[in-house]
């Protein structure tokens, strides 16, 4: 992605990025205060997402300061003191195409996800629409791409499109969703296979292994109905609770000597037979008369206390993992090698 691609790059793109530069465990705290369909399309985002360069880092981190001070200021006086101060500490220019840009995140733009496509693209999954879809989605592209897609049409229905944009009223805002919602949704394997790189999957791998399970578990249900391929890509990088299973039984007893007691009785409330199996046959036969004592006892738990110990004994085991003191086989469903990283 070269530097000069900044100005191509769509909002969502520019998100991706900055949770990028975040980190896994801040960005999963960011996504934790967003809505599941924003959570859903960032994480689609973020799959996508390539190599990026240091400079468009700095400079999207940079705009995204400069953008929250605007809101913070346009919030606290309104849009002429938020002028003011952006003006005294930007320069005038820069604090008109600041407060520009936040006035338009403001407003949603019909097909945004279309500027991360190629015209190809486009024309592909168009092509078989009825024209009046295809009308609609060129109205809303830009002229420059909305020519090309429709010169690679065939001949006898751009004459027909050009007749229906130019009579073309306002189109009701839920039409217009509906139309983007389908389109959206049949070109969302193509961006994550024709703009997957590495690092990309293994990044949003990170940060679904450390926001919450609900969100986690939500989040990979619709990757599977969307792009199956993709949600299986990120699931073999992922490590959860269910996966301690795929532990080999001097791993699991070295991470039990690292883990509370407690965290341990919490964590198994939920645990499936097989997976509490494997743990308590890993320890003696006091210790495992202890933890079943202290299962009893606690009396029902909050699912919430739940997955918080089972993320501390994740944590554990994939810091061991990193560590390379503990085995993981993490083949697929149809086996795989063992592995030591």
């Amino acid at each position: 992605m070269p530097p000069k691609a900044l100005k191509e790059l769509d909002g969502r793109t520019k998100a991706a990025v900055f949770l990028a530069c975040l980190g896994p465990k801040n960005a999963s705290r960011v996504l934790a205060k967003l809505s599941e369909d924003e959570i859903e399309q960032l994480t689609l985002d973020l799959s996508s997402l390539g190599a990026v360069e240091p400079e468009i880092r700095e400079k999207v981190v940079e705009e995204f300061h400069q953008m929250y001070l605007a809101n913070r200021y346009v919030t606290a006086g309104g849009v002429d003191y938020a002028r003011n101060l952006l003006e005294s500490a930007l320069g005038p220019e820069r604090a008109m195409e600041v407060l520009t840009k936040l006035q338009s995140s403001l407003t949603e733009v019909p097909f945004e996800f279309l500027k991360r496509a190629d015209p190809s693209q486009i024309c592909t999954f168009i092509q078989d629409e009825h024209p009046q879809t295809i009308s609609l989605i060129l109205a809303h592209l830009s002229p420059k791409v909305s020519s090309i897609v429709l010169s690679a049409l065939p001949q006898d229905l751009r004459a027909e499109i050009i007749m229906r944009i130019a009579s073309m009223d306002r189109t009701p805002p839920e039409i217009v969703r509906e139309v983007e919602r389908v389109l959206e949704r049949k070109m969302a394997s193509v961006f994550s296979q024709g703009f997957t790189f590495a690092g990309g999957v293994k990044e949003v791998a990170e940060i679904l292994n450390n926001i919450d399970r609900g969100s986690e578990k939500s989040i990979m249900a619709t990757l599977s109905e969307r792009d199956p391929e993709l949600a299986e890509e990120i699931a073999r990088l992922m490590f959860t609770f269910d996966d301690v299973i795929k532990v080999d039984n001097s791993g699991i007893q070295k991470a039990l000597r690292e883990i509370d007691q407690r965290d341990l009785a919490l964590a198994l409330k939920t645990a499936g037979e097989d997976l509490a199996n494997k743990i308590l046959n890993n320890m003696s036969e006091r210790a495992r008369t202890m933890i079943r004592e202290e299962m009893e006892y606690m009396g029902p738990v909050k699912l919430k206390n739940v997955e918080e110990a089972q993320q501390k004994i994740v944590n554990i085991i994939r810091r061991l993992e990193d560590a390379g003191e503990i085995v993981i086989n993490r083949g697929g469903a149809g086996g795989g090698d063992e592995i030591v990283v």
